[in-house]
C-alpha cells in the first residue's frame, strides 16, 4: 500500500515538472488579462478603421455592410428557400415559419455535393449546378410553381451593395454564416446581435448604428456589419504577440500573410500547432528523447479533432499517448503530459484571442446604446466552439472578465446557416410587408403641391365668408374686427400694465415705453397658473384668481393701489365691438369656465375688480395673442402686418382694408382682423383632408367638431395624432411587436414636446428609445425609427397646412392693394414654431412656394403678447391725448 501510494505520488510529481517545463517553454503563448485588453484595445482600432470611408480601402478587417438592418422581432411568419453554401457540399432547404403564439420553425433539407471539377471550373458551372440542384429539391418537394422568398448563405468574403445583390427572385438576401448564425439565435432570443462562428475558420458580426457606417448613405438605424475579423493583423498590428510557430504556419500556408489572426484562433490550424510545437521541443531534445517520426514530420497529421479527443477524456493522457502511438511515437509518460499541456495552452490561447475581440465589440455596442450595463446575446456556431470540451466555457469566462459591465448570454446556433438565411428573409419579407402598410396608413397625411393649392382656396374663400355681413354669421372663420387700426410710431410713451391670458398659465406685466433717444420698451412680469379646477369651474372663479394675482403682482412691485392704463391679451375666440369691448364667443384650449361665453370679457374683469374693492384699473384694450404678437413685432419692423401663433392653438391675424370689413362701418383706413382660423374646416370644407386619426381626435377632444384646422396643426393635438397612429400601427402588428402598453392608451401621454425632441437632428435613436422608455413604451431600434417617421410626417403636415393658410392671407393683403408683389413681414409666436427643429423651415418653405408674388420675411415675438397688448394701449392712449387736445 505504501509502495502505491510512493508511486502515485512520484508520477504526480512528474506531471508537475513536466507541466512547468512546456509553460515555460511556452510562456509567450499564455496570455495575461492585460495582454487580452490591450489586443482588445487594438482590434477597436481596427473596427473603426474599417468603418470610416477615408481609412477602410486599407483596413486589414474590412467592416463590410451586410445590408441586414433588423434581427427578428418573432412575429415572422411564411415559407421560405435558403440555400447554405460554404465548403464542398451545399444544403437546399424549405423553412417553414409560424406565428401563432408559439414561435416555431419547420425545417426540410437536402445535402447536395459538389464535384471537384466544378468547385474548381467558372462560375456559370458553379453557379447552374446550384440552381440545378434547387430545381430538384423544389420537384421534390412539388413547390416549383410556387414563388417562395429565397435565402442565400455564402460564406466566402464579399462586398455587398445591396440585400439582393445578382438575384432576380420575389425576395432575397444573400448573407454570411456568421450573420446567417446570429439570425438564426436572434429569432430565439431578441436580444441577440452579435454573431460568431469558430470553427475550420472564424468570423464575427454585429450590429451598429447606421451613422457610423461611413461607407453606406443613411444615418438612422442600425445595419449588420460582417467584420471579416479573421484578417485582424494582416497589417503587422499582432506582430508582437504572434510566435514563431505562427510565423511557420503562415508561410506554410495557402495565403501566406492573409487572415493571421484566423491562423491563430480557427480549427484549421489549432492542430497543426500542437504539431509543430511538438516537433520543436523535440528537437531541441525536450520530448521524445529527441526522435521523431515521419508522421509527426508530415503537416496536417495532427488534427484538431485530436486536440479535442485528448482535452476531453478523463485520461487525456492515455489519449495523448494513442495520438501519438497513430502517430509513429513511442511516447514516455512525460511526453504524453507535454502533449496534453500543449493542447490545453494552444486552445486557451485560442479562445482567449477569440475573447478580446469579443470584447472590443462588446463594449463598442455598450458605448453605441450609451447605457450603463450592457444585456446582449451572442449567437454561436462552429465545430471548435460547439466540439472542443473546454474551449467555449473558456471563451465565456475570459470575456465576462475582460467586460464585467456587460451580461452576456451565449446561444449555441441548432440548425446552422440554413435556417439564418431563411430568418434573415422572413425578417426582410416582414420589414417590406410592414413598410408598404405603414406607407399606405400615412399616405393620406402626406399633402401634394396641388392638395396645398386647394386648402390655400378654401382659406381664401372662407376668410371672405367671414368678411361679409351676408354670410358671416354661418361662417366658421370669423374674420372679427379688433378695432386696432393703428400701429406703434414711435412716440408711445408711459406705464401701462398688461394681462397675457391665452393657456395653463398667464401673466401679468408692468411695460415701460420710452420714446425720443432712449426709445424702447423695459419690462417686469410675473407668471401664475390657473389651475384646472378654476378652468373648469366659474366665470366669477375665474376672474377672481386673476385678480387676486393682478394684486399681488402690484404688490410685488411696490405699487400697491396704482391705477394704470391696462390692456388685456385674451387669446379666445371674441367678437368685438370697440377696443375695451370683447365679447367670448367659445372657449378653447381646455377651458369650461361657465357664465362666460356670450359675456363681455372687459365686464366680467371689472367686476371682479370692484369686488375686490383694493384698487381700479382702466382697461383700454383687449386683445388676443395673435395681435398681440402682430404689435410686439411691428414695434421693430413696421412691414409687420401680419400675426401668427403657432403653439398650444393657432391663430392669424392681419391688416385688412376698412371697405371689406362690412361688419364694421367705415370705408377709410385698416383694421386688423382676427381670422380666428382655427375653426376653419368646421362646416366640413376640410373633410376630404381630415384621416381617421385627425377624427379620432376630434371625437375626443372636449369639443368635437369644432377648431378642426386647429386639430390638425396646432401643438394641442399633434401630440395626440402621433398616439392615434402608434396605437393603430401596434394593433396591426406594425410597431412594439404588437404589443400595446397601458401608457400608450393613456390620452396625452404622448405630448407634442416629444415631438420636437424626437425630430432633432441631434438626437441619436438611443435617444429617441429613451424618450419612449420614459413614457413606458419598450422599444428596438427599428420602432424608434417607425416613431420618428410618424413624428415627422405628422409635424411636415402641420407646418404645411399652416403655411397654406398663411399663403391665403398675404396673397389676400397683396390683391387688396392691386401689387403685383408685396413685401410683408409675419410677426411669430408660439412653442410649436419657436421650438420644433423643423416646424419653421417646412411651413417658410411652403408659404414661398404656394405665394410666389409674395416677399414674406418672418420675424419672431422676442417678448410674447404681453408686450404687444402694453403697445396697442399705449397706442389708443397716445390718439385718445390727441383727441383730448
Amino acid at each position: 500500500m505504501i509502495a502505491s501510494h510512493l508511486l502515485a505520488y512520484f508520477f504526480t510529481e512528474l506531471n508537475h515538472d513536466q507541466v512547468q517545463k512546456v509553460d515555460q517553454y511556452l510562456y509567450h503563448m499564455r496570455l495575461s488579462d492585460e495582454t487580452l485588453l490591450e489586443i482588445s484595445k487594438r482590434f477597436r482600432k481596427e473596427m473603426e478603421k474599417g468603418l470610416a470611408a477615408t481609412t477602410h480601402p486599407t483596413a486589414s478587417v474590412k467592416m463590410l455592410p451586410t445590408f441586414v438592418r433588423s434581427t427578428p422581432d418573432g412575429t415572422e411568419h411564411g415559407e421560405f428557400l435558403a440555400l447554405d453554401l460554404g465548403g464542398t457540399n451545399f444544403r437546399v432547404l424549405r423553412v417553414r415559419v409560424t406565428d401563432n403564439g408559439l414561435q416555431k420553425v419547420e425545417m426540410e433539407n437536402q445535402i447536395y455535393a459538389i464535384p471537384e471539377d466544378i468547385m474548381q471550373g467558372s462560375g456559370t458551372q458553379l453557379f447552374d449546378h446550384i440552381a440545378g440542384c434547387l430545381a430538384n429539391f423544389m420537384d421534390k418537394l412539388q413547390i416549383k410553381d410556387k414563388k417562395l422568398p429565397l435565402g442565400f448563405t455564402f460564406s466566402f468574403p464579399c462586398i455587398q451593395t445591396k440585400l439582393d445583390e445578382d438575384f432576380d427572385i420575389d425576395i432575397v438576401a444573400m448573407v454570411n454564416d456568421t450573420v446567417a448564425t446570429m439570425m438564426t439565435c436572434g429569432y430565439d432570443d431578441q436580444n441577440c446581435e452579435i454573431g460568431l462562428i469558430v470553427g475550420m475558420g472564424s468570423n464575427a458580426c454585429y450590429m451598429e448604428e447606421m451613422r457610423y457606417i461611413d461607407t453606406v448613405e443613411g444615418d438612422e438605424g442600425r445595419m449588420c456589419i460582417n467584420m471579416e475579423w479573421g484578417a485582424f493583423g494582416d497589417d503587422g498590428t499582432l506582430d508582437d504577440i504572434r510566435t514563431e510557430f505562427d510565423q511557420e504556419i503562415d508561410m506554410g500556408s495557402l495565403n501566406p500573410g492573409q487572415q493571421l489572426f484566423e491562423k491563430m484562433i480557427s480549427g484549421m490550424y489549432m492542430g497543426e500547432l500542437v504539431r509543430l510545437i511538438l516537433v520543436k521541443m523535440a528537437k531541441e531534445e525536450l520530448l521524445f528523447r529527441g526522435k521523431l517520426s515521419p508522421e509527426l514530420l508530415t503537416t496536417g497529421r495532427f488534427e484538431t479533432k485530436d486536440v479535442s479527443e485528448i482535452e476531453g477524456e478523463k485520461d487525456g493522457i492515455q489519449k495523448a499517448r494513442e495520438v501519438l502511438v497513430r502517430l509513429g511515437m513511442d511516447p514516455t509518460q512525460e511526453d504524453c503530459v507535454a502533449t496534453h499541456r500543449i493542447c490545453q495552452i494552444v486552445s486557451t490561447r485560442s479562445a482567449s484571442l477569440c475573447a478580446a475581440t469579443l470584447a472590443a465589440v462588446l463594449q463598442r455596442i455598450k458605448e453605441n446604446k450609451g447605457e450603463e450595463r450592457l444585456r446582449s446575446t451572442i449567437g454561436v456556431d462552429g465545430s471548435v466552439y460547439k466540439k472542443h470540451p473546454h474551449f467555449a466555457k473558456r471563451l465565456q469566462k475570459t470575456v465576462r472578465r475582460l467586460v464585467p459591465n456587460c451580461d452576456i448570454r451565449f446561444l449555441c446556433s441548432e440548425d446552422g446557416s440554413g435556417k439564418g438565411a431563411a430568418m434573415v428573409t422572413a425578417v426582410a419579407y416582414r420589414l417590406a410587408y410592414q413598410h408598404r402598410a405603414r406607407l399606405k396608413t400615412l399616405e393620406p397625411l402626406k399633402l401634394s403641391r396641388e392638395q396645398l393649392l386647394e386648402v390655400k382656396r378654401r382659406m381664401k374663400v372662407e376668410m371672405e365668408r367671414g368678411l361679409s355681413k351676408e354670410t358671416h354669421a354661418s361662417a366658421p372663420v370669423k374674420m372679427l374686427p379688433t378695432y386696432v387700426c393703428a400701429t406703434p410710431d414711435g412716440t408711445e410713451k408711459g406705464d401701462f400694465l398688461a394681462l397675457d391670458l391665452g393657456g395653463t398659465n398667464f401673466r401679468v406685466l408692468l411695460v415701460r415705453v420710452r420714446n425720443g433717444k432712449r426709445r424702447g420698451v423695459e419690462m417686469h412680469n410675473k407668471i401664475y397658473s390657473i389651475p384646472q379646477d378654476i378652468m373648469h369651474g366659474t366665470g366669477d372663479e375665474l376672474f377672481d384668481h386673476i385678480v387676486q394675482c393682478i394684486a399681488d403682482f402690484l404688490e410685488y412691485m411696490g405699487m400697491k393701489g396704482v391705477s394704470l392704463p391696462l390692456g388685456f391679451t385674451f387669446s379666445f375666440p371674441c367678437q368685438q365691438n370697440r377696443l375695451d369691448e370683447s365679447i367670448l364667443l367659445k372657449w378653447t384650449k381646455g377651458f369650461k369656465a361657465s357664465g362666460c361665453e356670450g359675456e363681455d370679457v372687459v365686464t366680467l374683469l371689472k367686476e371682479a375688480i370692484h369686488r375686490r374693492e383694493e384698487f381700479d384699473l382702466d382697461v383700454v384694450a383687449v386683445v388676443n395673442d395673435t395681435v398681440g404678437t402682430m404689435m410686439t413685432c411691428g414695434y421693430e419692423d413696421p412691414h409687420c402686418e401680419v400675426g401668427l401663433i403657432v403653439g398650444t392653438g393657432s391663430n392669424a391675424c392681419y391688416m385688412e382694408e376698412m371697405r371689406n370689413v362690412e361688419l364694421v362701418e367705415g370705408e377709410e383706413g385698416r383694421m386688423c382682423v382676427n381670422t380666428e382660423w382655427g375653426a376653419f374646416g368646421d362646416n366640413g370644407c376640410l373633410d376630404d383632408f381630415c384621416t381617421e386619426f385627425d377624427v379620432a381626435v376630434d371625437e375626443l377632444s372636449l369639443n368635437p367638431g369644432k377648431q378642426r384646422f386647429e386639430k390638425m396643426m396646432s401643438g394641442m393635438y399633434l401630440g395626440e395624432i402621433v398616439r392615434n397612429i402608434l396605437i393603430d400601427f401596434t394593433k396591426r402588428g406594425l410597431l412594439f411587436r404588437g404589443r400595446i402598453s397601458e401608457r400608450l392608451k393613456t390620452r396625452g401621454i404622448f405630448e407634442t414636446k416629444f415631438l420636437s425632441q424626437i425630430e432633432s437632428d441631434c438626437l441619436a435613436l438611443q435617444q429617441v428609445r429613451a424618450i419612449l422608455q420614459h413614457l413606458g413604451l419598450e422599444s428596438t431600434c427599428d420602432d424608434s425609427i417607425i416613431v420618428k417617421e410618424v413624428c415627422t410626417v405628422v409635424a411636415q403636415r402641420a407646418a404645411q397646412l399652416c403655411g397654406a393658410g398663411m399663403a391665403a392671407v398675404v396673397d389676400k393683403i397683396r390683391e387688396n392693394r392691386g401689387l403685383d408683389t408685396l413685401k410683408v413681414t409675419v410677426g411669430v409666436d408660439g412653442t410649436l414654431y419657436k421650438l420644433h427643429p423643423h416646424f419653421a423651415k417646412v411651413m417658410r418653405e411652403t408659404v414661398k412656394d404656394l405665394a410666389p408674388k409674395c416677399d414674406v420675411s418672418f420675424l419672431e415675438s422676442e417678448d410674447g403678447s404681453g408686450k404687444g397688448a402694453a403697445l396697442i394701449t399705449a397706442v389708443a392712449c397716445r390718439i385718445r391725448e390727441a383727441g383730448q387736445r
